[in-house]
C-alpha cells in the first residue's frame, strides 16, 4: 500500500515537443492498478489529457472484469497491495494469455523483486517517489516498442507476400462502382466480403477500405487462409501460451493482436477448417479470442474484412460453410468483375504495371502502343489483373511482348528507345529462356507455353545463339 513518502512529485510544465506529446501516447488505452486512491487520482489525471482513454481499479478483481471488456495497450501496476501484490497478477495475466505491456511501480524495490518482476513478464520498474516525466518516459519507451514489434512483424509478412495486384485504377463502370462502394462504406466498421475470381484485386480493395477508414493509421494484416496448415490456423490468429501444443516452447501473439485497432483482412475465407469457422464466428460476435492453451479471453478491436474467389451461397447449400458466419461476413458485399468484362481498365492499368515495373526492373519500359493496347484489351485475361502485371513483368525481362497476348508482338516488338537496352538484359533473355527450355527437357512448344511466347519466337532466338 502506498504511504505519504510514496507521493509523486509534479514535473515541471511540458513543452510542445515532450514526451507527454507522442503521438503513440495520445492513442493509447491505459489501465492504472493501485490501492492507493492518491496515486490512481495523480496517474489518472496525468494521463487523462494525454491519451485515448485512461481506467482506474484498485484491486486486481475489479482491474480483472476490466480487461475482460476493453483491450488495454498498457498497465501500470502497483506492486504491494492488499490482498495479492502486483507480481502475482502479473504472473496470472501471463498465464492466461495477456501479452500487452505491464509497468511494475514500487516504494519497496530490492534486487529480487526486480528480478522477479523481470522474469514475471514486467517491461518496465519504476520506483516511488517519482516525477512525471519519468512515468510519462517509462509509458512511452513501452509503446513504442510494442509498436515497433508489431509494425516490424506485419511488414516482414508483407515483404514475404506476393507483388500486389496494382491500386485501384481503371476507367470501366464496374471499377467506379466499387470506388464508390470503397468511398461510401471504408469509413464504417461494417465487416465487408469481397468477391471475385483469382487475381481480381481483392486485397487491393481491402486496402482501399482499410486507408480511407478511421483505422489507417493502424496496422493492415493480411492472411491467407488457404495458405496456413489447418492444425496451426488457430495459433496464428489468436495466439498460444508456452507449452500449449508440442513445439511450442515460448507464448506468442496472434495476427488478431498485431492487428488491434486495425484491419485483419482474411482472404480465401472460404478455405477455413470447419472448427475454425465456429471460432470466428464467436470472435466476431464476443469482440474476444483466446490464445491456444489460455482460460481467459482477451478483447480485440479489429475491423474484419473477408474475401473468397469461391461462391459462398453454394458453400452453405452444401454444408461446407456455415450459414451464420456466411450473413456475419457477408454485411456488404464487394464484387469484383473479371478483367475480360472490364476492357476499360486494361489501358491505365498497363500504363501502370509498366512504369512501376520498368522502374523496380532498372529497364527503359516498352512501347504501349495503339496495336499493343487493342492487342491487350482483344485477350480474355484468365489470370484477370494479376496476369496483367505478370505479362508486362516477363515482356521486361525479354525485351519483347508474348506473341500469344500480342500476336504482332513477332514482326515488331514495340520498344521504347532499344538502342537504350542494357547489353544485359540480353543475356538475362538468353539465360532464363535456355534454362526454362532445359526444365521442359527440351521440348520447345513447352518451353515456349511457359515462358508466354510463340514457338516461332523461341525458335528464332535459339537459332540466332546457336542453342
Amino acid at each position: 500500500m502506498a504511504t505519504t513518502a510514496d507521493a509523486p512529485q509534479e514535473a515541471p510544465h511540458h513543452a510542445a515537443g515532450d514526451i507527454a506529446f507522442s503521438p503513440h501516447l495520445s492513442g493509447a488505452s491505459i489501465l492504472v492498478v493501485d490501492d492507493e486512491p492518491g496515486m490512481r487520482n495523480f496517474l489518472v489525471r496525468m494521463l487523462a489529457s494525454r491519451c485515448r482513454h485512461v481506467a482506474e481499479a484498485a484491486d486486481v478483481a475489479t482491474a480483472s472484469r476490466l480487461l475482460e471488456a476493453t483491450p488495454f495497450d498498457l498497465i501500470i501496476l502497483d506492486n504491494i497491495m492488499a490482498g495479492r501484490t502486483g507480481l502475482e497478477w502479473l504472473e496470472e495475466l501471463r498465464g492466461s494469455g495477456f501479452y500487452r505491456d505491464v509497468i511494475l511501480i514500487t516504494a519497496f524495490a530490492d534486487l529480487e523483486t526486480a528480478i522477479k518482476a523481470l522474469r514475471a513478464g514486467a517491461a518496465d520498474f519504476v520506483l516511488k517517489p517519482f516525477r512525471s516525466n519519468q512515468i510519462l518516459n517509462a509509458i512511452a519507451r513501452c509503446l513504442d516498442r510494442g509498436r515497433l514489434m508489431r509494425e516490424n512483424f506485419v511488414l516482414r509478412r508483407e515483404l514475404k507476400a506476393l507483388p500486389g495486384a496494382g491500386a485501384m485504377v481503371g476507367a470501366s463502370n464496374a471499377t467506379r462502382t466499387v470506388r464508390g462502394m470503397i468511398e461510401r462504406v471504408g469509413p464504417m466498421p461494417t465487416t465487408v466480403l469481397v468477391t471475385g475470381e483469382s487475381g481480381t484485386g481483392k486485397e487491393v480493395t481491402a486496402r482501399s477500405l482499410h486507408d480511407v477508414s478511421p483505422r489507417a493509421g493502424k496496422p493492415f494484416v493480411p492472411v491467407n487462409c488457404a495458405a496456413i496448415a489447418p492444425e496451426i490456423i488457430e495459433s496464428e490468429l489468436f495466439g498460444h501460451l508456452k507449452g500449449a501444443f508440442t513445439g511450442a516452447a515460448s507464448s506468442r501473439e496472434g495476427l488478431f493482436f498485431y492487428a488491434q485497432g486495425g484491419t485483419l483482412f482474411l482472404d480465401e475465407v472460404g478455405e477455413l477448417p470447419p472448427a475454425m469457422q465456429s471460432k470466428l464466428l464467436r470472435v466476431i460476435e464476443d469482440k474476444k479470442v483466446r490464445p491456444v492453451g489460455a482460460e481467459r479471453e482477451v478483447p480485440v478491436d479489429v475491423r474484419l474484412i473477408a474475401a473468397t474467389n469461391c461462391d459462398l451461397a453454394t458453400a452453405v447449400a452444401q454444408g461446407r460453410f456455415r450459414q451464420d458466419l456466411y450473413y456475419r461476413l457477408n454485411v456488404v458485399n464487394i464484387h469484383l468483375a473479371p478483367l475480360r468484362e472490364r476492357a476499360a481498365d486494361v489501358e491505365p492499368l498497363a500504363h501502370l504495371f509498366m512504369a512501376e515495373l520498368s522502374a523496380q526492373l532498372g529497364v527503359p519500359p516498352l512501347a504501349l502502343t495503339e496495336a499493343v493496347l487493342r492487342a491487350l484489351a482483344r485477350y480474355d485475361w484468365p489470370g484477370n489483373v494479376r496476369e496483367l502485371r505478370n505479362v508486362i513483368e516477363r515482356s521486361l525481362i525479354l525485351g519483347e511482348f508474348p506473341g500469344d497476348v500480342v500476336p504482332d508482338a513477332d514482326e515488331e516488338p514495340a520498344v521504347e528507345n532499344a538502342d537504350a537496352l542494357p547489353q544485359a538484359l540480353g543475356a538475362v533473355e538468353k539465360a532464363h529462356m535456355l534454362k526454362v527450355l532445359g526444365e521442359a527437357g527440351g521440348n520447345r512448344a513447352e518451353a515456349a507455353r511457359r515462358l508466354g511466347v510463340s514457338r516461332k519466337t523461341l525458335d528464332r532466338k535459339l537459332k540466332a545463339w546457336n542453342a
